[in-house]
C-alpha cells in the first residue's frame, strides 16, 4: 500500500489503447506546470504493471478497451492499492458507466468531449486527494439520487466482463465478433452470456437489446 503520495509534479499512467489518442493527450497534460513524468499503457493488463513498477500519483484510464477491460483494471487497480487515485476518461456518457465507475473505485470522471483545460483540471484536484466528475454528469447524477429512481439495479450485478459483453451484445455485436473484440474465447463469451441473461432475468437477444435500449446503452457506433 503506497498512501497519498503527490510529489512537486503529479506523475500519470496514461491508458488508452489507441496511440493516437495518448499522444494528443500526453501532450495536453506535459504542457501542464503541475504536470510531470506520463506513463502509457495500451491495455489494463499493461497499465497494472506499470502502476506497479512506477507508483503514479494518478491513473488516467479509458474504459473501453481490449483485454481485460476498463473496470476490471479499475478492480485490480484498487485491490492491490485501496489508495489509487483514478480518473476515468471515456468516451461514454451514460449515467450507467458513470456509477459503475465510481462504486468501483474511481475518484472521477470524464468524457473525451471535455476540453483539454478540464482534463488538467480533473487530474491536478484528484491528485490533490479530491473528486472530479464532468458537470453535466455530476448534476445528472445528482437528480437520480435525488429522486431515489436508479432503474439500473440488476445491470449492477453483472461484473465488469459481464458489463463489458452485455453491451457488445446489445448493440449489435454477434458472440463472435465480441470475442474478437475483448480478446476472448468464442465459448468464455457464450458462458457469459448466458450468465447475464440469468442475472438480468431475459430469455431473447430483443430482450437484452431493449433492457440496454431503457439504460441509454445503445450507441450509433458501427459495428463491423
Amino acid at each position: 500500500m503506497w498512501g497519498c503520495r503527490v510529489s512537486a509534479k503529479i506523475s500519470v499512467l496514461l491508458v488508452d489503447d489507441h496511440a493516437v489518442v495518448r499522444a494528443g493527450y500526453k501532450t495536453y497534460l506535459s504542457l501542464a506546470e503541475n504536470i510531470g513524468q506520463v506513463y502509457e499503457a495500451d491495455r489494463g493488463e499493461t497499465a497494472c504493471q506499470l502502476y506497479n513498477q512506477h507508483q503514479p500519483d494518478l491513473v488516467v484510464l479509458d474504459l473501453s478497451m481490449p483485454g481485460i477491460g476498463g473496470f476490471e483494471t479499475i478492480r485490480r487497480l484498487i485491490n492491490r492499492d485501496n489508495h489509487a487515485k483514478i480518473l476515468v476518461f471515456s468516451i461514454h456518457n451514460e449515467l450507467v458507466y458513470v456509477t459503475r465507475a465510481l462504486q468501483a473505485g474511481a475518484k472521477g470522471y470524464i468524457t473525451k468531449n471535455s476540453s483539454p483545460d478540464i482534463l488538467v483540471t480533473a487530474v491536478g484536484k484528484i491528485a490533490l486527494g479530491g473528486t472530479f466528475v464532468d458537470s453535466e454528469l455530476a448534476q445528472q447524477l445528482a437528480i437520480t439520487m435525488t429522486s431515489g429512481l436508479d432503474s439500473s439495479e440488476r445491470i449492477k450485478q453483472l461484473s465488469p466482463r459481464e458489463f463489458d459483453v452485455f453491451c457488445l451484445l446489445a448493440n449489435g455485436y454477434t458472440t463472435h465478433k465480441a470475442a474478437e473484440k475483448l480478446c476472448l474465447s468464442y465459448k468464455t463469451v457464450c458462458n457469459h452470456g448466458t450468465a447475464i441473461k440469468e442475472k438480468l432475468g431475459v430469455e431473447t437477444l430483443a430482450e437484452l437489446t431493449l433492457l440496454a435500449t431503457r439504460q441509454g446503452l445503445i450507441t450509433a457506433q458501427e459495428v463491423l
